[in-house]
């Protein structure tokens, strides 16, 4: 079992880079913080709040607030069921809309695994998406894969409490509903990262580092490099 999750994120990673052809350069920056807190031996809340920026960071083009319920298994499995709301702005002359809003009601299951004190995270997340377009609004449903390893960069113990890291992860997104409505394709994106961070206790780290974000259109497909903060509280 071990051995397979190693093996899905490689598989992942080769698709990534092969699907790298014909495409357009952007440049951006994300702002992302995400907070677990446990109230309880099985419930707990988990949200994120993300700000990401248009290319070359001229204004700010999506604001994403996820909030959910999470029931914990046990220490290395839990689900939870969630609402996002995602704001797109743009700059578009007029009589175009600069502004629609994405609403999505979303499930996950997440795995834990951890080697000593090197933790591996996977993540498969399904969405209901109500999207407002130009011309109309639409419907469609999304898997998502995620992959995340922590490895601390000094010697530890046993548990990782304190002290620098490196995170590197990966996310795949399909399209397993009304695919002619958004890109016309089963392959939706990819995000491939790399960070360098710092635990400061069980309850707090900081990381920054490099995200490629491969998105496939209807008529020309994006890369967009994005210089990423992301701050992780638990509670």
């Amino acid at each position: 079992m071990r051995k397979t999750f190693f093996l899905i994120p490689a598989g992942i990673l080769l698709f990534s880079f092969a699907a790298h052809a014909q495409t357009t350069s952007e440049n951006s920056g994300w702002f992302a913080w995400f907070n677990s807190y446990k109230f309880s031996k099985h419930f707990g809340l988990h949200s994120d709040i993300q700000v990401r920026s248009a290319d070359n960071r001229e204004y700010v083009k999506t604001i994403l607030i996820r909030p959910g319920l999470t029931y914990h298994f046990n220490s290395n499995n839990n689900v939870t069921v969630g609402y996002a709301y995602i704001g797109n702005y743009s700059r578009l002359p007029a009589p175009s809309k600069n502004e629609l809003t994405e609403n999505r009601i979303w499930e996950q299951y997440i795995n834990n695994v951890k080697f000593g004190s090197v933790s591996l995270q996977n993540r498969f997340r399904l969405e209901q998406r109500f999207i407002e377009m130009q011309t109309q609004d639409v419907f469609a449903q999304r898997l998502r894969y995620f992959v995340r390893t922590v490895i601390p960069l000094t010697k530890q113990q046993q548990a990782f409490n304190k002290g620098p890291f490196a995170a590197l992860q990966n996310e795949i997104f399909f399209n397993i509903q009304n695919k002619d409505k958004t890109n016309n394709s089963f392959f939706d994106q990819n995000r491939a990262y790399v960070a360098i961070g710092y635990r400061f206790s069980k309850k707090l780290d900081l990381e920054a580092g490099y995200m490629n974000q491969y998105t496939k259109g209807l008529t020309s497909n994006v890369s967009n490099n994005i210089f990423q903060l992301a701050l992780y509280t638990r509670f």
